[in-house]
């Protein structure tokens, strides 16, 4: 096919659309087939909407086998929706429920114990990031109002009065009347768009793993706060021969993360011991730690001309909570909520008023989020004996007041604010 635009690889939101005699249409496009991504399209699928997802991702590379230690805290609401949209069921035995939150300033005493009621099922559940791409993928493939463009890219995109087109970079013309954007921290269409963002640095280095432990974790996760960052052990389910297992996430100033990952595995793993502390005895290291920097940074809006942000592309945080994917989902819940029920009414599904509902649901609960992560972050980062006995001294507080306990509680399952409906396992 003829194209005068931009060549592959290359992106222009100008340039007008070329011509061609067959341009897909569907309900929306969605530029990026990660986490969010996919699972936007399933929900959307669910209430008969049709998707077209493109991602520059190989999946003979994504959904590799081979766990690497990555792993994610799934909120008791967010597992909500994937049950309503048909695939929490399959995942569950993949997954380990979170039945407690155990929170320490150092290993000092004064913890802060969460355990969930067991009438109130779990505080959200632990799941291998491989386990959760390669089910979305599969049911995706699978479900007919759903079309996957992988290892493509959105070489030139227009957005007008009418409709978003989208041309790929083997050529193929796409067009709907919304562009939702799931491309990570590092979103191409964001920037394209002009999106203003704030933005900064942590000067902060994650490392994250998984390791086999010889006491059991009892489904319980841990965060341990040092001055240099959080130390998180994540409960996993147990390996066939019954070794018990988790997966950690251990945060450190920029400058000692090489040193750390320079050690060898035997190294690595008597430091991962330290931090430790014997909490569940003794450990191996059963993958390489990877390394990620961890930054901040939000949109001021959400939304543009035929255009919607969701997850990352919209906000990015410190890990410190376990929240920033259970956010992106949140906005799934919100954008399929709104795109449903402007359907419903006949309305463009592209139109202002519809996105700016979307935009006004979503902008105050992940500012506020994000915000409380950020302040949280901060404050146990401040060393010194003063600091510590403050923190101790409000971890405490929080103990003793079953009001503020329970809010805590209702943020760790993401039930609290104004829920979209797929969040409490409801079809719209």
């Amino acid at each position: 096919m003829a194209n005068n635009g931009p060549a592959p690889y290359e992106r222009d939101m100008t340039n007008p659309v070329p011509a061609s005699d067959s341009v897909a249409t569907t309900d929306v496009l969605i530029s990026g087939g990660g986490l969010v991504g996919q699972t936007l399209a399933l929900a959307l699928a669910a209430h008969g909407l049709s998707t077209h997802v493109i991602d520059p991702a190989d999946p003979k590379i994504t959904l590799d086998a081979a766990f690497d230690g990555r792993a994610s805290a799934i909120s008791s609401s967010s597992w909500a929706m994937l049950d309503a949209i048909g695939l929490g069921q399959g995942l569950r035995d993949l997954a380990c429920p979170i039945e407690r939150i155990w929170v320490s300033d150092g290993l000092k005493p004064g913890e802060l114990d969460f355990v969930a009621p067991k009438e109130d099922g779990a505080l959200g559940y632990m799941l291998e990031n491989a386990a959760l791409r390669r089910a979305l993928h599969i049911a995706c493939e699978a479900n007919p109002l759903v079309q996957l463009h992988m290892a493509e890219r959105c070489a030139n995109v227009v957005r007008d009065d009418h409709a978003a087109t989208a041309t790929l970079s083997d050529g193929s013309i796409i067009r709907a009347p919304l562009l939702a954007v799931a491309e990570g921290r590092k979103s191409p269409s964001r920037d394209d768009a002009g999106f203003k963002t704030a933005n900064w640095s942590y000067r902060h280095i994650a490392m994250i793993g998984a390791m086999t432990h010889e006491m059991p974790h009892d489904n319980t996760a841990y965060e341990i706060f040092y001055p240099a960052g959080p130390f998180a052990i994540l409960p996993l389910p147990d390996l066939p021969n019954d070794q018990h297992r988790s997966a950690f996430v251990w945060t450190v100033n920029e400058k000692d993360a090489p040193g750390y990952m320079k050690l060898g595995r035997r190294g690595f793993q008597h430091e991962v011991e330290q931090r430790m502390g014997g909490i569940l005895g003794a450990i191996r290291m059963i993958a390489d730690p990877s390394a990620y920097p961890l930054t901040f940074h939000h949109t001021v809006k959400m939304i543009e001309q035929r255009l919607a942000l969701v997850g990352d592309s919209a906000h990015g945080m410190h890990p410190i909570a376990g929240q920033g994917l259970n956010l992106g989902l949140r906005d799934v819940a919100a954008l399929v909520e709104v795109l449903v029920d402007g359907s419903r009414l006949g309305l463009d599904l592209g139109d202002a008023q519809v996105l700016a509902r979307y935009e006004q649901w979503r902008g105050a609960d992940s500012l506020m989020v994000m915000a409380a992560t950020d302040t949280l972050t901060r404050l146990f980062g401040i060393d010194g004996p003063a600091a510590s006995m403050i923190r101790r001294t409000g971890l405490a507080a929080v103990k003793q007041i079953p009001p503020l306990k329970r809010f805590f509680m209702a943020e760790a399952r993401g039930t609290s604010g104004d829920l979209p409906r797929l969040l409490a396992g409801q079809l719209i």
